[in-house]
C-alpha cells in the first residue's frame, strides 16, 4: 500500500534533513560513500537497469547498464570536495565561507535515464546534507522507485535517516507540480513542457535545455576517427540521450570520402523518396515528434515507415535542406536518424549553427572533428552553448568521461539562452547555499575603523589615463527633472 501524500512526504523528508543539517563533512563522507557503493553493486545495477529497458521500451539494455556506471566517475568528482562547515577561506583579507543545505529537494526523474538520474541527484544531494523527493516518470516509475529502495537500504546500514531518500510511487502530473511546489528547490530534467510546469510553480529550480548536437567536420580531421565517433555517439542507447548527434556538417571537400566513412560504420543515406515516407512517420502532424519511433532499433523505423534498408544498417541518414519549422530533421530527433550537411566555410557555417541552435538546441553542445586548435577555440567563443567538444564522441564524453574533460552528470543546464540559470554539467555544488563570514582587516578600535581606501591609481591602473581622458568634458544634454524633495 502506497501513500503519495505530498504534504506528508515532504515532512518525513524535511524531519529527515533536520537531523543531518549540521553533520560535518566525515560523516557525511561515510554516507555517501556507502550509499554510492551500494547503488553501483552489480545486482543492483543489473536489476535497476533491467527494470528501466523493459519498462521504457527505449535504448539497449548493455548501454543502460553503462549509463548506471557513470556512478563511479559522479562519486569520483565528488568525494573530496567540501560541503560542510568551511568550504573556502582567505584568511589574509579576514573571510571564510561556510556551507549550507538547502532542505528538501524534488527531483523530477525522466523515463530516458530513470535510474542513473536518481543516483546521481540523490549523491549530490546527500553529499551536500539535503533530502529528496523523486517524482518518477509514469513509464519508468517502478525502476525509479526501485533504485530509491536500494539508496534507503543503504541509508539505513551506515545509520543515517532513511526518509532523506523518498519516491512517489503512483506518479501524474498533478502530484509532480504539487510536489515541486511543496519542496525547497526542485531539479526537473525534460523538454519544454516540464520546464514551463517547473517555473510556474514558483520554487528556485535547476531546469535543463533541448539538445539537438551538430558535429562539424574539418578537412583536417581524421576521418576514419570521425566516423568512429559518430557511430559511437549515435548508436550509443538508441540515441536516448540529448548529447547524441542530431546532425554533421561535412566540409565539401572531403563529403564524399566522410560518406564513404560512414557507409563503413552502417551508417546508410536515404534517397528523396524514403526520406519523405521517414518524415511523414516521424512527424505525422508535421511537427509533433512520433514516441514510437524514438530511441528504437533501426528496424522499427524503417518498419513504421515503410522503407527498406540494409540488414547491416544501425543508423540513417537524411540530407538537411532548411533549418526550422519547415524541415524538421534540423530538430533534435532522439533517434537513430542522422541530418547530414554540407558547409564551405567555418565562420559561414557557425552562423548557420547559430540559426539552427536558435530553432533547436541553444544552450546545449556542439562537437568538432578538427586538428585546428584556432577553429575549436573560435567555436567555443562564439556559439552560446555550455559544452564543445573536440575530436570525441560527444554523447560518450558530454555528461562526464575518463578520457575527455568535461564533468560527470546527467543533468545538462543550458543557460539562460534556454531559460536555465546555469550552464553546468549539474552535480553537487549546484545543490549548496553559502554564508561568508567576514571581519575586520584594518586596526581598529571602539567605535572607529581605521579603512584603507585605495587610490585611483590603485583601483584603475592601467586604465586611469584612458578613463580620464574620455570622461573629462562628459556632460548630460538634458535637463535636471523637475521634484519636490519628500520631507519627512
Amino acid at each position: 500500500m502506497y501513500n503519495d501524500n505530498i504534504k506528508e512526504m515532504y515532512a518525513k523528508a524535511r524531519e529527515a534533513f533536520k537531523q543531518v543539517e549540521f553533520w560535518d563533512q566525515d560523516r557525511v563522507n561515510e554516507v555517501v560513500a556507502a550509499v554510492a557503493f551500494n547503488w553501483m553493486r552489480e545486482d543492483v545495477t543489473n536489476e535497476c537497469v533491467k527494470l528501466a529497458s523493459e519498462a521504457s521500451g527505449m535504448g539497449r539494455y548493455d548501454h543502460k547498464q553503462m549509463k548506471h556506471k557513470k556512478i563511479r566517475g559522479i562519486y569520483w568528482d565528488m568525494k573530496d570536495a567540501k560541503t560542510a562547515g568551511i568550504i573556502r577561506e582567505d584568511r589574509d583579507k579576514c573571510w571564510v565561507t561556510y556551507a549550507k543545505p538547502m532542505g528538501v529537494v524534488a527531483n523530477v526523474v525522466p523515463c530516458t535515464n530513470p535510474t542513473i538520474t536518481t543516483c546521481h541527484i540523490g549523491l549530490s544531494l546527500l553529499k551536500t546534507r539535503n533530502a529528496m523527493i523523486c517524482s518518477p516518470h509514469p513509464k519508468t516509475k517502478l525502476a525509479t522507485y526501485r533504485t530509491v529502495q536500494w539508496g534507503r537500504a543503504a541509508l539505513k546500514a551506515a545509520g543515517a535517516p532513511e526518509d532523506l531518500f523518498l519516491c512517489i510511487q503512483e506518479p501524474s502530473s498533478e502530484k509532480t507540480v504539487e510536489l515541486m511546489s511543496t519542496c525547497d528547490f526542485a531539479v526537473a530534467t525534460g523538454g519544454k513542457a516540464l520546464i514551463k510546469h517547473v517555473h510556474a510553480a514558483g520554487t528556485p529550480n535547476i531546469t535543463v535545455g533541448a539538445g539537438n548536437v551538430r558535429t562539424i567536420i574539418d578537412p583536417s580531421a581524421n576521418l576514419a576517427h570521425a566516423a568512429y565517433c559518430i557511430h559511437k555517439s549515435k548508436t550509443f542507447d538508441n540515441s536516448t540521450s540529448c548529447s547524441s548527434e542530431n546532425a554533421i556538417s561535412i566540409h565539401v571537400s572531403i563529403y564524399d570520402k566522410m560518406m564513404e566513412e560512414l557507409k563503413k560504420v552502417n551508417g546508410y543515406m536515404l534517397n528523396s523518396d524514403d526520406r519523405e515516407k521517414l518524415r511523414k512517420a516521424m512527424w505525422p502532424d508535421g511537427h509533433s515528434l512520433n514516441r514510437d519511433l524514438v530511441a528504437t532499433p533501426v528496424r522499427n523505423i524503417a518498419k513504421l515507415a515503410g522503407i527498406t534498408v540494409p540488414e547491416t544498417t544501425e543508423f540513417l541518414m537524411v540530407e538537411g535542406t532548411k533549418i526550422g519549422e519547415e524541415d524538421m530533421f534540423s530538430n533534435e530527433k532522439m533517434s537513430l536518424v542522422l541530418t547530414v550537411w554540407k558547409w564551405e566555410d567555418f565562420e559561414t557555417e557557425l552562423k548557420t549553427l547559430l540559426k539552427n541552435l536558435e530553432f533547436s538546441g541553444v544552450g546545449h553542445s556542439s562537437c568538432l572533428h578538427s586538428t585546428k586548435q584556432e577553429q575549436w577555440h573560435r567555436m567555443a567563443e562564439f556559439l552560446p552553448l555550455g559544452r564543445v567538444n573536440i575530436n570525441a564522441p560527444n554523447t560518450k564524453v558530454n555528461s562526464g568521461s575518463w578520457y575527455a574533460a568535461q564533468e560527470f552528470t546527467t543533468t545538462l543546464a543550458c543557460g539562460t539562452w534556454a531559460g536555465n540559470n546555469n550552464t553546468d554539467n549539474v552535480n553537487y555544488r549546484n545543490f549548496i547555499n553559502e554564508t561568508r563570514l567576514g571581519w575586520p582587516y584594518t586596526k581598529w578600535v571602539p567605535c572607529d575603523f581605521k579603512e584603507y581606501i585605495p587610490t585611483d591609481e590603485e583601483v584603475f591602473g592601467k586604465y586611469l589615463p584612458y578613463a580620464k581622458k574620455i570622461i573629462a568634458n562628459t556632460k548630460l544634454d538634458i535637463p535636471m527633472p523637475a521634484y519636490t524633495p519628500k520631507l519627512y
